[in-house]
């Protein structure tokens, strides 16, 4: 039976949050007094690419959802939108949704509320309303895996209230672009989070 690469990540997720889950059950209560779960809304800024060597710039922002299990291992869910209206002299635009889950590990927070994350996350890319050349000509949409792997560094203002000071991640996704099929984009933000 052939499973495609978007019921493989999700299953994959579904395994990794079904052990984060009962790994967590068996932690003692007293592990820490902080939360345990947050939402993070971020303004987002990528550097991408086509082809090598021909970059360009999208904007967009991102909702992720964060729950720790175990010290400061946990899982997190990420979807993002990135919207450029010119990727170079064709004039075409791109808007660029992705939906990514994996494992975050986040370290103990400072005296000062600072804690440092990273996080390698799994999932899909939607490239719509652009040009994406095919062996039967060329499309307006394209989808791929993404593997987005990154970090960045929390800063705690008030008991239920954080800023997410700094975040990059490295994210490739392989959309058909008539030569390497790869893309390999730079994304950095900084947001708002709540915490649970």
């Amino acid at each position: 039976m052939r499973y495609s690469i978007r019921e493989m990540v999700l299953l994959a997720g579904a395994f990794m949050m079904a052990g984060s889950a009962a790994w967590g059950q068996a932690a003692p209560a007293t592990v820490r007094s902080t939360s345990n779960a947050d939402i993070a809304l971020t303004y987002d800024a990528a550097q991408a690419n086509i082809v090598p060597g021909n970059k360009f710039s999208l904007q967009g922002g991102s909702l992720q959802i964060h729950g720790r299990f175990w010290h400061g291992l946990g899982v997190v869910a990420d979807v993002a939108g990135l919207h450029t209206a010119k990727m170079n002299s064709t004039g075409a635009g791109l808007d660029l949704v992705t939906a990514t889950f994996g494992a975050r590990y986040t370290l103990p927070e400072s005296r000062r509320g600072c804690a440092a994350f990273g996080q390698v996350l799994a999932g899909e890319a939607n490239g719509i309303n652009s040009v994406f050349p095919t062996a039967n000509g060329v499309s307006q949409n394209a989808s791929s895996l993404a593997l987005q792997i990154g970090g960045g560094i929390n800063l705690r203002m008030r008991h239920r209230v954080a800023v997410r000071a700094f975040e990059a991640n490295w994210l490739r996704t392989q959309m058909p672009n008539a030569t390497t099929n790869v893309q390999n984009n730079l994304r950095i933000g900084a947001g708002l989070i709540l915490r649970f």
